[in-house]
């Protein structure tokens, strides 16, 4: 298992977000990693094997996503801004997604 996955499903829909690029980023926005969401919605390798205690954020491209389905929405991308700290072995980012409204918290 890599030091950092995420997971998006598409609450609307009723399926996994497939082909939704996601970015992992350093505190100063400098891009560590591009993935793209497989058929399960999954990106289970993001980034290094570890990544050095701070500040990261993770982008998703929900816009593009909800763009390619011919559908509007009001995030043409979500953020999640996270913390690792010493220690921890793996980080997942799950993400709950519908076109005006979101939810994200710690997976495992």
């Amino acid at each position: 298992m890599s030091f950092i996955s995420a997971h998006v499903l598409d609450a609307v829909a009723g399926v996994p977000a497939a082909s939704l690029r996601i970015t992992l980023a350093d505190r100063d926005g400098a891009p560590i990693a591009d993935q793209v969401t497989d058929h399960d919605g999954r990106v289970g390798d993001l980034g290094p094997d570890l990544l050095e205690p701070g500040e990261y954020a993770v982008t998703f491209a929900t816009g593009d996503y909800f763009a390619r389905q011919d559908r509007t929405t009001f995030f043409p991308q979500v953020t999640v801004h996270f913390t690792v700290t010493a220690g921890e072995a793996h980080y997942h980012v799950p993400l709950l997604l519908s076109a005006y409204s979101y939810t994200t918290y710690r997976g495992s």
